[in-house]
């Protein structure tokens, strides 16, 4: 009786004349995408400036792509050195192989490189970015599909992968780990995101708990991996390497929360020349003009209130001596003569 299972592509790479598109390559590429469209986003509503983290991810994607290879060709090199190997394989990227403790370490640092240039802080860039990592990361394993490989112990599961006979594999359907780490790494994501808006967490800390999620999730997944690894104690070299990340993303937290606590105010700064440093001048040149209407409206005011007294004046300058139009022809003069009194005497002190 035939079973359900997860067909496996036939083939990883389709060719455009003499140009190979590898389905691995494409799953990397849209993963970087998703990444920086979501961390533009949640950098935004953090109060960054738009392109920022485009900026930084020039930095750090290539560092992390170049991590991720070297982690892998150091904890299986026995793949590349051994008998019978060809060391060239090693940079052969677009065959498979990246380890993502690799990749977030080095990333991390092209990172800090981007960061320092623009003046930010590291750990508040990569709060912004967490959850897109996690997506990242879930897009990515669909390569491991493409290349069939990464899957777990034979099974029947209606959602088993099918796997064909290759080299270092038999045909069979088996546990389809890659895709039990996708979805795993999208609800990642949408943990950091919840828990993000939830508790407004910052200085490091979300991405702090996107580690200490991933890795729950990766020791239990490689737990069912049949794939060559090495192992210490019986255990797969991986799954210790999940135990020790994850318990310095857990200390990392709770530190960070009490040393600092709440949320970033500004994360991104104005610069010389940037827009923003435009808009304040702008704004405060806008202040200067409002207040120089103010001054003049006044003025105007007044030289209005003068002229209406002037009428007043001339009648009673035409009344007669000691009337009391007469007198309050003196006062009018007095009080017309007072502005000018004022600065003659502000013209004295100067003098």
């Amino acid at each position: 009786m035939d079973i359900a299972y997860i067909p496996s592509p036939s083939t990883g790479v389709i060719h455009l004349g003499p140009i190979p598109l590898r389905g691995y390559a494409f799953c990397i590429i849209i993963g970087v995408f998703v990444a920086v469209w979501l961390g533009n986003k949640r950098w935004i509503a953090r109060g960054g400036k738009p392109g920022t983290v485009a900026d930084i991810a020039v930095w750090a994607v290539p560092f992390g792509l170049v991590g991720g290879r070297l982690y892998h060709v150091i904890t299986d090199y026995q793949l590349y050195f051994g008998e019978g190997r060809n060391w060239v394989d090693a940079f052969k990227i677009w065959e498979g192989g990246l380890g993502i403790w690799g990749a977030i370490a080095l990333g991390a640092v092209g990172a800090w490189i981007g960061c320092r240039l623009r003046g930010i802080p590291l750990p508040a860039w990569a709060d912004a970015l967490a959850p897109g990592i996690a997506l990242a990361q879930a897009c990515g394993r669909w390569g491991n599909w493409f290349n069939q490989e990464l899957y777990g112990r034979a099974t029947d599961l209606p959602w088993a992968v099918e796997i064909s006979a290759g080299p270092n594999r038999d045909a069979g359907t088996y546990h389809p780990t890659f895709l039990y780490e996708s979805l795993w790494c999208v609800g990642v994501a949408l943990l950091v995101i919840w828990a993000d808006r939830r508790f407004k967490l910052g200085h490091g800390r979300a991405f702090a708990l996107y580690v200490a999620a991933y890795c729950v999730g990766r020791g239990w997944i490689e737990y069912m991996r049949v794939d060559e690894a090495h192992h210490i104690l019986g255990v797969r070299l991986n799954v210790w390497t999940s135990i020790v990340v994850f318990v310095l993303a857990v200390v990392y937290f709770v530190l960070s929360a009490k040393l600092r606590p709440g949320r970033e105010e500004i994360v991104e700064p104005d610069r010389p020349g940037d827009e923003g440093g435009k808009d304040g001048k702008a704004a405060v040149d806008a202040k200067d003009t409002g207040k120089a209407a103010v001054e003049a409206k006044d003025n105007g005011e007044a030289a209005v209130a003068k002229t209406e007294d002037k009428p007043a004046v001339e009648a009673a300058e035409a009344a007669p001596k000691g009337s009391a139009p007469a007198l309050a022809q003196g006062a009018v003069k007095a009080d017309l003569r007072k502005p000018a009194t004022d600065a003659e005497a502000t013209d004295a002190d100067k003098s």
